[in-house]
């Protein structure tokens, strides 16, 4: 199996779709096509099972998928790792959803930072659900995720803590003062319609709430009155003074996690994994 082959294949897996692969590859749909139905041929099975409505993944499609992803996470990261030695130090990038964890982060940079022969962080701040495709693709090599709103399936994770999660409304709002709230109560807001997260197709949820993709442009539309939306409770640590937090009852627990992919070898992400969990 040829490379080019590989990133052929993962993009229709990924997209279901032919049309949409072929413009995510910037390639002519039919030589998509052509070199998807030669690769089927090489290997004697069949990957995908196409009808006129849709595209789907065989068993064997599945499995070529999660090894695949493997593959060209490795060949991204030696590319990386093979430019670096040449021409600096290497380095540790870590993804880290804009907005989130800033108490653990920088606890975790300043404990890293003080390790001897600690490799210099590169933060990667990106929008929801990017962590897993930026481990795989070798352009970030640890992450902090937050399950089970982050995927994380085909990474290895360690668990750091779990926590509560809190509502933020406007200061204003008749809520704000209250000391516990439920999310039937918040669900019930006409006025505070909740905000539609970005899924990792791009796609947003029905509903008549705003679509955002991350937490600065949610306390902004909070502020104005126009949305709320359920985060945990770290999340709002360095909360604006217009927004306040109230406890979710019946919201259920996030879990933080530091996850990397499998295959990493690095000293410095080990290093850095372990100073995450004694902190």
């Amino acid at each position: 199996m040829e490379i080019r082959e590989l990133q052929y294949f993962v993009a229709v897996a990924e997209e279901l779709h032919f049309g949409k692969a072929a413009e995510r590859l910037d390639i002519a749909q039919p030589a998509l096509s052509r070199t998807i139905a030669q690769l089927e041929r090489r290997l004697g099975v069949t990957l995908l099972e196409r009808t006129s409505r849709k595209v789907a993944l065989t068993d064997a499609g599945s499995v070529l998928l999660a090894e695949a992803r493997s593959i060209l996470s490795a060949v991204a990261t030696a590319e990386r790792r093979t430019q670096e030695a040449a021409t600096s130090q290497p380095r540790v990038v870590l993804a880290v959803k804009t907005g989130t964890a800033g108490e653990l982060l920088a606890k975790l940079l300043d404990a890293y930072r003080a390790e001897p022969g600690a490799a210099p962080v590169e933060l990667l701040l990106c929008e929801a659900h990017q962590h897993r495709r930026l481990l795989l693709s070798g352009q970030a090599d640890v992450a902090l995720l937050h399950l089970p709103f982050d995927p994380a399936e085909g990474l290895d994770t360690e668990t750091l803590y779990t926590e509560k999660q809190v509502a933020i409304l406007p200061i204003a709002h008749p809520l704000a003062a209250r000391a516990q709230i439920r999310a039937a109560e918040l669900a019930a807001l006409p006025d505070l319609p909740p905000a539609r997260w970005c899924r990792a197709d791009g796609s947003y949820p029905d509903g008549p709430g705003p679509e955002v993709r991350n937490l600065g442009q949610i306390y902004q539309l909070i502020a104005l009155g126009r949305t709320t939306v359920v985060v945990p409770e770290s999340a709002a640590v360095d909360l604006r003074r217009d927004l306040v937090t109230v406890p979710v009852l019946d919201a259920p627990p996030v879990t933080t996690v530091i996850a990397w992919p499998p295959h990493s070898r690095q000293r410095a992400v080990a290093d850095l994994v372990r100073v995450a969990t004694r902190l």
